[in-house]
C-alpha cells in the first residue's frame, strides 16, 4: 500500500500543478490583462490534469476526486507563496493542514 500511496501523492501533486497553471491561464487572461493566447497552454494544462487523475488507484471517482481536494488546497497555498509572492498566514496553514488530513483519510481509510 505505500508504494500505491507514494505513487497517488506524486500523481496528485502533478495533477494540482497542472490544474492550477491551467487555471491561472485564465486568471491572467481575465483578470491580468494577459493575451488570449494563454488560453491555448492553460486548457492543455487543465486536459493533462484530468488525465492525470484516471490513474489514482480508487474503485470510485469521486474518492479520488474528494481526496483530490485537498491537495489541491495545499497546492494553491503552496502557488500563493511561491508564484505570488503572498506569505500564507496561520490560517491559510491550519485549513491547509485540515484539507490534507481529510485527503488522506478519504484516499488511504480502510475498504472493505
Amino acid at each position: 500500500m505505500l508504494t500505491g500511496g507514494l505513487k497517488s501523492v506524486g500523481i496528485y501533486g502533478v495533477a494540482a500543478a497542472a490544474e492550477i497553471g491551467g487555471c491561472f491561464a485564465f486568471w491572467a487572461w481575465l483578470r491580468l490583462g494577459k493575451s488570449p493566447v494563454w488560453l491555448a497552454p492553460g486548457m492543455a494544462s487543465l486536459a493533462v490534469f484530468a488525465w492525470l487523475l484516471t490513474f489514482i488507484d480508487s474503485s470510485a471517482a469521486g474518492r479520488a476526486y474528494a481526496a483530490y481536494g485537498g491537495v489541491y488546497i495545499v497546492a494553491s497555498i503552496v502557488w500563493l507563496w511561491a508564484v505570488e509572492g503572498a506569505r500564507p498566514d496561520r490560517w491559510d496553514t491550519l485549513g491547509a493542514s485540515v484539507a490534507l488530513i481529510g485527503a488522506a483519510i478519504i484516499l488511504f481509510g480502510p475498504r472493505r
